[in-house]
């Protein structure tokens, strides 16, 4: 269910939040609203909802997050940034940073942040964006940093990273449980390229078989991309060195 306020009613930094669980909606708020030149213009729980109510309320930050019932949250945050450049968008997810955060700022969001960080986190995410800024943690900040000054900006740290972010979207959803047909319907895809990101992301992680893939993925999905695994879960290959 959307809930909204009108545009502009005051020098607040409006905030719109995107997100399928209430719960984190209602905490999000309860931060907000609990700071003073910050307020809640509007929430949606899915991505069509979301696009249609930023286009009315024009929020000055989005807090979006990547696994939305309709849709991946790295394409509202693509389609947002292509239509409304002015809207800041900060990706809020429980999946690790060093897989999302840069696929994120890639696709146009302004910061990400961990659902596993302190709300104090959250308005200074959203003050960091707003001033113009990109907001990551320190970690993950450091880590881009000697990427880039070391010239390896492109090269992959681990075999997930070779992962586009389509097909990293697929791999996530097959993790999370969700068939092909589910898969192809949330992201408006057919099921031959649905099941062309498969094939790719099993031979990109080295598994001989879609079952294995399958495995690992729900092992990597509730493991929030953690790479210590179980002896009976396979083992992806590390990527190819020059």
């Amino acid at each position: 269910m959307a809930n909204s306020t009108s545009k502009r009613a005051s020098d607040h930094i409006r905030v719109f939040i995107v997100d399928d669980h209430p719960a984190i909606r209602e905490a999000v708020a309860d931060t907000i609203d609990g700071t003073m030149d910050l307020e809640i213009c509007g929430q949606a729980s899915s991505s069509d909802e979301a696009f249609r109510m930023i286009e009315d309320l024009e929020p000055d930050v989005a807090i979006v997050d990547i696994s939305l019932n309709d849709a991946h949250g790295l394409d509202l945050v693509q389609n947002v940034r292509a239509q409304y450049p002015d809207v800041k968008m900060i990706v809020f997810s429980m999946y690790d940073e060093n897989v999302y955060a840069e696929r994120a700022i890639r696709a146009g969001a302004s910061g990400y942040l961990m659902k596993s960080e302190p709300t104090k986190s959250v308005i200074e995410a959203i003050r960091s964006v707003h001033r113009g800024e990109v907001y990551l943690s320190r970690k993950m900040a450091s880590r881009i940093l000697n990427k880039v000054a070391m010239g390896r900006s492109s090269e992959p740290s681990f075999a997930i990273d070779e992962l586009t972010d389509r097909e990293m979207a697929v791999f996530q959803m097959l993790g999370q449980g969700y068939s092909v047909q589910d898969i192809q319907d949330r992201l408006s895809l057919s099921r031959k390229t649905i099941e062309t990101y498969r094939r790719r992301a099993k031979e990109k992680l080295g598994f001989d078989t879609v079952s294995e893939l399958l495995q690992y993925a729900v092992q990597w999905t509730y493991g929030q991309g953690t790479h210590g695994r179980d002896a009976d879960v396979p083992t992806p290959k590390p990527p190819a060195s020059n």
